[in-house]
């Protein structure tokens, strides 16, 4: 039980480590070269989709310039146009082919980009595509000098490996034609409402099964000392029922220890090393699927014998038949996930093994008061703030973005987030949620629940029905809060922590509870004979 108990305290920093919400960038700002009149578009990814001797091909994904003609958002209304290649490649100077609507493909270098785009609309072209000279995209902007920026036509930079691609098409005379459109996001993707109800349901379930075990664990020790025996369960630090308490100075630790994980997989992110976080996050989701199989079985009959039936195992210690039973899926379960978590539905698994982490992990850690819970969660809010935000002045980027999308692994992000394909988004990609949005603002809500528990409030008179509230306002806010950005990471906690801790210490401070909620495990260290009651209880 102790090996388990390890893994829970490691994966909980680790895991939660990653406090992030995305839906991916699509409109991007530049603050280096703001906007001026003729130079006022955002940069917008737009789409490429190629036709080769009348039949579709690749779609390619460009970004749109700060100068030109704004592109159309629906396919239906972008124009099919001939793709010519520029003559001289650079589009420095006049074409020496002749062009009448077609749209110029040129090579980046030699002249700003207005100089080209300038030279592509004079000749006749409706738009041009520049090659870029590396595989990443670039935001064309206009020069600080420049005034001839008043361009008529559409300019949009492809990627090296992309503009290779087309060339080599027209050098075989071959008939190429393009379409170039920029489709906007919905305001709302429904993958954004599962994930809501992904998180907040995970901490519902979280909560309920924390308070019903301190319950039952109150109860049992309330028999033991009734009957004088000297088994005594220690309410400090780990339980001999498995719990662990977080203290103040760990919940300070935490910041410490998680920004140096951070750090370390910013530094090493590589494709070797997203098989390590693979290979932590699959121990953690069997460790926690497992036991969430295990405490759901034993809730029907039929299984309560195996479940109550021990055998001893090495290195684990004693370990009912029902566990035995479960592991050999679980560990089935979390190894086809991995070696197939490249597949378009593997998020799925990937989900399943999460939230039973998230479940286990908040069953087990426990904040014993408001105290900690309050430095714990003010810790996290500047965490957050920091590696999201800040980081960008030391490191030029931002750690966490950089590390939640595994940039530079050849994956698509860390396995420690859950995530939801974006459904009706035209440009596809995930919804994804850290790890850390879940289980540090869900520690302090299970902890809301014990405590509703223990002092005998109903639902409406506690603390847990508004923390949960809370916590769902925040997590919804944080959507908003994405949307309004253009889908920019945003740091969940920023709005989470606000919402949660703020509703909490409001509430105590006017019902006169706080210093109750303030000292509580103190009070539970001197008086461990305190028997839980559930809630609405007269």
């Amino acid at each position: 039980m102790n090996i388990c108990k390890n893994i829970y305290v490691f994966m909980v920093v680790l895991a939660s480590s990653f406090c992030f919400g995305s839906a991916g960038d699509i409109v991007h700002q530049d603050d280096v070269a703001p906007k001026r009149p003729g130079c006022e578009n955002n940069f917008v990814l737009v789409k490429v989709p190629t036709y080769i001797n009348g039949f579709e091909d690749i779609e390619y994904v460009g970004v749109g310039a700060r100068f030109g003609l704004t592109l159309e958002s629906k396919e239906k209304h972008a124009n099919l146009s001939t793709l010519a290649l520029a003559d001289p490649p650079d589009c420095c100077s006049k074409p020496r082919n002749k062009l009448s609507g077609e749209v110029i493909l040129a090579h980046r270098g030699n002249c700003s980009f207005t100089t080209k785009a300038n030279i592509a609309e004079d000749a006749g072209a409706s738009a041009i595509l520049i090659i870029n000279n590396r595989t990443e995209l670039f935001k064309m902007v206009c020069e600080a000098n420049e005034t001839d920026v008043k361009i008529g036509i559409a300019t949009v930079m492809l990627p090296q490996d992309a503009g290779a691609s087309l060339e080599k098409y027209l050098a075989s005379n071959s008939t190429v034609k393009v379409q170039l459109y920029s489709p906007q996001r919905p305001v709302v993707d429904v993958a954004e409402v599962f994930l809501w109800l992904m998180a907040v349901g995970t901490i519902l379930c979280a909560s309920y099964w924390s308070a019903w075990s301190a319950r039952e664990a109150a109860i049992e020790q309330d028999k033991l000392l009734k009957d004088g025996s000297d088994e005594f369960v220690n309410m400090d630090g780990v339980h001999s029922s498995g719990f662990v308490n977080i203290n103040t100075a760990s919940a300070i630790l935490f910041v410490v220890i998680a920004s140096c994980f951070l750090i370390m997989l910013y530094k090493l992110m590589s494709y070797w090393f997203i098989e390590v976080l693979v290979v932590l996050f699959c121990i953690g989701g069997v460790e926690g699927l497992q036991t969430c199989l295990v405490a759901l079985l034993s809730c029907f009959r039929w299984f309560q014998p195996a479940g109550e039936s021990f055998v001893k195992v090495p290195f684990f210690g004693a370990v009912s038949y029902l566990t035995l039973a479960v592991s050999p899926f679980c560990i089935a379960f979390a190894v086809v996930w991995a070696v197939f978590r490249r597949v378009s539905f593997a998020w799925i698994g990937q989900d399943i093994l999460g939230i039973a982490l998230i479940i286990t992990v908040l069953q087990i850690v426990r904040v014993p008061n408001l105290k900690v819970g309050t430095v714990l969660l003010s810790c996290a809010f500047l965490y957050d703030i920091f590696w999201v935000f800040v980081s960008k002045w030391w490191f030029k980027e931002s750690v966490m973005i950089v590390v939640a999308r595994g940039d530079k692994s050849g994956e698509d992000g860390i396995p420690m987030l859950l995530k939801i394909p974006r459904m009706f988004d035209p440009w596809g990609g995930y919804s994804i949620i850290g790890f850390g949005d879940i289980i540090l603002p869900g520690l302090l809500v299970a902890f809301s629940l014990r405590y509703d528990w223990l002092s005998k409030r109903n639902l409406r008179a506690g603390y847990f029905f508004w923390a949960m509230t809370a916590y769902g306002l925040g997590l919804l806010i944080t959507y908003v809060a994405l949307n309004m950005m253009d889908g920019h990471g945003q740091p969940a906690l920023l709005y989470i922590v606000p919402f949660t801790l703020g509703t909490f210490l409001t509430l105590g401070k006017q019902r006169g509870d706080l210093k109750t909620l303030w000292t509580m495990g103190e009070r539970e260290r001197h008086c461990p004979h305190i028997q839980f009651q559930p809630a609405g209880s007269d």
